[in-house]
């Protein structure tokens, strides 16, 4: 039994305002595995106040300050690696090998980033007699998910620093004891008081303070489209900047080409990572429709070798995050088939022989049409939604017939094919074939967010830009 019951504020741990509790389950188990302590509007305002003390001084830090910071944080975040893995399958039941891998690896790679980026981010330049300068925006509230937990806190907290923010985080609730670890790696790297403050807690409580707090100058969240929506709702009194990655419904436009069957395995394989919950999942496949039935029979074959159970074993997916989550991907699913999506594998119900644990059978459906609701809604598991085009222009808007925007997919030997369609695109960050680049920026269009986070892009967010006329002479003559 993990037990978080302080929280970390002004460079130290300290007991909350008020005694109060929330358990969190291991969705592998259905049993508690952990406890930690719920904040309240008052420690908000204690971390909120600490940021506030420590950001005159840091934000008058130099780089090298900064980048010896961020050093050594990643010296002890690679100490701490294995911890976190541990603890993040336990928390939201990331399988053993994702957990240690990308899980970890991204946090480990944003930071790694974040110091890339920071020797030779221009914090101001000259333009005629006018210097503009990068100034970092403030304190920072930072609210992420429960669904990556240390990529979506690396890659807010590193960019805040590096820029010279103070911050506060308040990770998710449900899976809070990877951030717990996290706060215990920036304290033994020696970050200075109050640079960076934990607060556990739920959203209406805990998220709604940070994002009302006239003392908070910058909101970032990852999460639901709801949510944000009230995250922007209660930040606009106080006029505070605020950045939202929010839901998806990534299309992923396969050609008809020699590589075909590959490509519909590799966009399996993607889509069910993680068990489906990521946002930026390829979650709507769109194939020509000639090859529909090809498309599906490949598709059933790559799903079927999938393995499902215990995360602590070597599996490919371990369950979803918790019961809520299970029963509403179990409503979808039935929805795809009342509405008359072709249910190829999966299906409702647990995998055989899992009686246990939140486990969702890996489930694709073919003869998809974009108006039925598995198309148009974000299910967040392990569902996948065959689409058929008959060229590539109904392709292309069958794919930006959404309401959201954030990841876009194009699988074509033919490179100039794929980049003309990735760039027709409505959506913050389109992959091509397997491409990946920790410094592309990623963030949504439409009501999948606004802003953008990794790499140089990440950084502007964090930083007020300021013209300073009249800064050189005008010329002689």
């Amino acid at each position: 039994m993990r037990e978080c019951l302080e929280f970390y504020i002004d460079g130290g741990w300290c007991k909350p305002a008020e005694p109060k509790t929330v358990d969190v389950e291991n969705p592998a188990t259905e049993q508690v595995c952990g406890k930690v302590a719920v904040g309240s509007p008052a420690d908000v305002d204690r971390a909120v106040a600490a940021a506030r003390k420590a950001f005159p001084a840091w934000s008058q830090t130099t780089r090298e300050e900064r980048l010896d910071v961020l050093q050594r944080i990643l010296t002890e975040y690679q100490k701490r690696a294995g911890d976190l893995a541990a603890a993040i399958t336990e928390e939201m039941g990331a399988p053993a090998a994702l957990a240690a891998g990308p899980q970890v690896g991204l946090g480990l790679g944003h930071v790694s980033t974040a110091i890339e980026v920071l020797k030779s981010f221009a914090f101001s330049e000259q333009r005629g007699a006018t210097l503009v300068v990068r100034e970092p925006i403030g304190v920072c509230g930072l609210i992420t998910p429960w669904n990556w937990p240390m990529n979506q806190v690396a890659v807010k907290v590193f960019p805040a620093l590096a820029a010279g923010c103070t911050t506060v985080l308040k990770p998710s609730e449900i899976a809070p004891l990877s951030a717990h670890i996290f706060a215990e790696i920036l304290h033994a790297a020696g970050v200075p008081a109050g640079v960076f403050n934990l607060v556990h807690g739920d959203g209406p409580t805990v998220g709604v303070a940070l994002a009302s707090h006239p003392d908070v100058d910058m909101i970032s969240f990852t999460g639901s489209t709801r949510a944000g929506v009230e995250i922007a709702r209660n930040a606009a009194p106080t006029v505070k900047r605020v950045t939202q990655e929010l839901g998806g419904k990534g299309p992923n436009i396969i050609l008809d080409d020699a590589a075909f069957a590959d490509h519909v395995s590799a966009g399996v394989a993607n889509m069910m990572s993680n068990s489906g919950q990521s946002c930026s999942a390829p979650s709507r496949m769109l194939v020509p429709t000639a090859r529909m039935a090809e498309a599906a029979e490949i598709a059933r074959d790559a799903t079927e070798k999938l393995t499902v159970g215990d995360p602590t074993t070597d599996v490919a997916l371990g369950p979803v995050v918790s019961g809520a989550q299970f029963e509403k991907i179990q409503s979808l699913i039935q929805k795809g088939i009342d509405e008359g999506a072709r249910l190829v594998t999966g299906g409702t119900g647990r995998p055989d022989g899992l009686q246990t644990g939140y486990y969702v059978k890996p489930t694709v459906f073919a003869d998809v049409t974009n108006d039925m609701t598995i198309a148009r809604e974000e299910i967040f598991g392990p569902v996948l939604c065959i689409l058929g085009y008959d060229s590539l222009e109904e392709a292309v808007e069958i794919a930006n017939d959404t309401d959201y925007g954030l990841a876009g997919y194009v699988a074509a030997t033919d490179l100039d094919k794929a980049r003309a369609l990735a760039r027709r695109l409505r959506s913050g960050w389109v992959v091509i074939n397997d491409g990946f680049d920790f410094h592309a920026g990623f963030g949504g269009y439409k009501r999948s967010g606004n802003g953008r986070e990794w790499g140089e892009p990440g950084f502007h967010e964090y930083l007020e830009t300021k013209s300073i006329l009249g800064y050189a002479p005008a010329p002689a003559g």
